[in-house]
């Protein structure tokens, strides 16, 4: 029996979870047909996918490169047409010409064309964390109203969702007997790292992750676990939880990718090789399961599986991440807010790695914590956590 084929855009098509995703889409060709490719700038990675994928369309923020990119494939045949600017951006990721949308923009700038997407009615794919941790409850309740279906890609969260019975959909109760969530972290490249030696590593040192090939933000957070509590947060609304029923779990070897205990004794597990090809393989299927390319799992060649307490000391963005979930409102937003340009401001050399925490904990401590009613109000704490933000990174400039 045929399967009709799903039409497929992907925001954000040049990052990580863009080119994983279209690799397993590469597999299928009779199961998925690209509408849209989205970019924010790499305009090279791009047009090579346009030519080899031929999307009905492609977005690049600039307008300038979209022209260039337009002329390019004009040259080499391609009909893609190619799009530019923010607008036409939610307008591709609401299109009633595609029906699932994979959401791989990394950051802030994801949120509102994930949420058009949300309230087209789409099957979407979450990877864009920010989204929930910026507006969790406007999301999830867009999610509810508009009937779209929320499939989440952050490996994490899919191994959660694929240990759930397999009745639960995002945005409903989590099931009964469900007693907590423990939720897996590598601990980064500095997990053993002492702590007086946290002050000078580089941002290239921090981006050299031991297990996952990752965007240079996500690996900077993963190395101050700054990840894990943006992941935190949004277990906490893809499964309807609070702060306390969610624990983090240290675990190196990156296998077992998160874990579900029940009241009644038993924990179920996801595992795999650290391989994003395998939950986006899993989201794009649902409910079935593909091939992702993905080799397959060899225990005795791990041998070994440990796990360990994360160490908050050392790390205090997983604790500014609880204390934000717990503060509510647009506490969440403005930590998301400063995280970004702490990391920001670290890669381009302008504060210590050990200043990301303290930015972000004296941001929070200066920002107001207002109501989170609706998508303005989570944009409004984002914009003044990000001034707030940028100006403590300038007061650590002239001490650094």
């Amino acid at each position: 029996m045929a399967v009709a084929q799903r039409r497929v855009t992907v925001l954000g098509s040049t990052g990580s979870i863009g080119v994983s995703t279209l690799d397993v889409i590469a597999r299928h060709p009779q199961r998925f047909r690209l509408h849209a490719l989205t970019a924010h700038r790499n305009q090279d990675l791009l047009v090579r996918q346009c030519l080899a994928h031929q999307p009905a369309y492609a977005l690049i923020e600039d307008a300038s490169a979209a022209e260039s990119i337009c002329g390019t494939l004009l040259a080499a045949g391609c009909r893609t047409e190619v799009l530019s600017g923010r607008q036409a951006l939610c307008e591709l990721a609401a299109s009633e010409d595609s029906d699932t949308v994979v959401a791989g923009i990394v950051g802030a700038a994801g949120l509102e064309p994930t949420l058009a997407a949300v309230r087209a009615g789409k099957r979407v794919l979450l990877a864009n964390k920010e989204a929930l941790v910026m507006a969790g409850p406007v999301f999830m309740q867009a999610v509810r109203d508009h009937k779209a279906e929320l499939l989440p890609l952050d490996s994490e969260h899919n191994a959660i969702f694929q240990c759930l019975p397999s009745t639960f959909r995002t945005g409903g109760l989590i099931p009964p007997g469900v007693r907590r969530i423990l939720l897996t972290a590598s601990g980064g490249p500095f997990r053993t790292l002492d702590a007086a030696a946290l002050a000078t590593v580089t941002p290239d040192q921090a981006c050299a992750h031991p297990n996952w090939e990752m965007g240079r933000k996500i690996s900077v957070d993963s190395a101050t676990m700054m990840n894990k509590g943006l992941e935190l947060i949004e277990a906490c609304w893809l499964f309807d939880l609070g702060g306390n029923q969610v624990d983090v779990v240290v675990h190196p070897q990156s296998v077992v990718h998160s874990l579900v205990d029940f009241e009644d004794g038993s924990v179920l597990a996801q595992m795999g090789n650290p391989d994003m090809r395998t939950p986006i393989a899993h989201a794009l299927g649902f409910p079935e399961r593909l091939d992702s390319g993905v080799e397959p799992l060899d225990l005795m060649a791990i041998a070994r599986l440990d796990f360990e307490s994360p160490d908050m000391q050392r790390f205090p963005c997983l604790r500014l991440a609880y204390e934000a979930l717990a503060a509510g409102g647009t506490a969440c937003s403005a930590l998301n807010a400063a995280n970004e340009i702490a990391v920001a401001a670290f890669l381009a050399g302008r504060i210590r790695f050990t200043d990301v925490a303290g930015l972000v904990e004296s941001c929070l401590e200066q920002t107001r914590i207002n109501e989170l009613a609706t998508l303005e109000d989570a944009l409004a704490a984002d914009i003044e956590a990000r001034r707030l933000a940028d100006t403590l990174v300038q007061g650590l400039e002239v001490r650094t």
